[in-house]
């Protein structure tokens, strides 16, 4: 049996709002705006290259607004993925990494990891509701 994590659930409070900031300044893929009912509304988002897209509406989660965290995006390059948020107006945070690797007990280091090392380097921003996104760096060495 084969199974495929497809969709996330965000919890916004303006879909609008929040679908311009995922389309516009993130660069994610509209794939559906279905609101057959003032009611309901689904609107799902595909960030590029992905398997796996978001879903923000009306109607299909109890979950309060920006209580989403641990949402990882996956990048080869982290300075220029930061680079390029940062130009289309995302506030996003210091790049840091794991330090000491070999043995690391949570502690970090400002910059992205002196060697470059897959899921050793990250940066955070937030949506306009305050779920947490962190990026992570993986195969720089093949970009």
């Amino acid at each position: 049996m084969e199974y495929q994590f497809e969709v996330v659930i965000l919890p916004v409070s303006d879909v609008d709002r929040s679908l311009a900031f995922y389309q516009e300044q993130l660069g994610f893929h509209l794939d559906v705006d279905y609101g057959p009912t003032p009611d309901f509304r689904v609107v799902q988002l595909t960030p590029p290259g992905s398997a796996c897209s978001v879903q923000i509406g009306v109607g299909i989660t109890d979950a309060q607004p920006g209580s989403v965290k641990g949402l990882y995006l996956v990048v080869a390059d982290l300075q220029a993925a930061c680079a390029e948020l940062a130009g289309r107006g995302v506030d996003v945070g210091e790049i840091r990494h794991k330090a000491p690797v070999e043995t690391w007990q949570g502690g970090f280091e400002a910059g992205v990891d002196p060697q470059r090392r897959d899921y050793a380097s990250f940066a955070e921003f937030t949506d306009p509701d305050g779920n947490v996104w962190t990026l992570q760096e993986r195969g720089f060495r093949s970009a």
